[in-house]
């Protein structure tokens, strides 16, 4: 599976991003998916993650009630949609496709990783 995110950008804090994540070469609908980022000085972390089917999803603590990660399968498209944003919400963010609905970050493919920075 080829992953490709976009969406980041410049916002204020406050405000809000979608991000997207369009897969290709391979069945999306059959991997589970997953958000990380990556801030600056720190370890990649996990964001959020989705199930396959989207029947389930887990979020960070950081995140919850801010966050939300959703998938079209038939466009072979995963989104999180990010409100409220913080400056501590800078980082990278990439996408990630795996056999199996995780939280940690042993995803089999990942994306090239989109910049979201959160001015205050």
């Amino acid at each position: 599976v080829q992953l490709q995110a976009s969406g980041g950008g410049l916002v204020q804090a406050g405000g809000f991003l979608r991000l997207s994540c369009v897969a290709s070469g391979r069945t999306f609908s059959r991997y589970a998916m997953g958000w990380f980022r990556q801030a600056p000085g720190k370890e990649r972390e996990f964001v959020a993650a989705i199930m396959w089917s989207g029947a389930f999803t887990n979020y960070a603590d950081s995140v919850k009630g801010r966050f939300t990660i959703s998938r079209d399968n038939a466009k072979n498209t995963g989104y999180l949609q990010m409100n409220s944003l913080k400056p501590e919400d800078t980082a990278v963010y990439y996408c990630a496709a795996g056999q199996r609905f995780r939280s940690d970050d042993q995803y089999d493919y990942w994306g090239q990783g989109t910049l979201v920075t959160v001015s205050s």
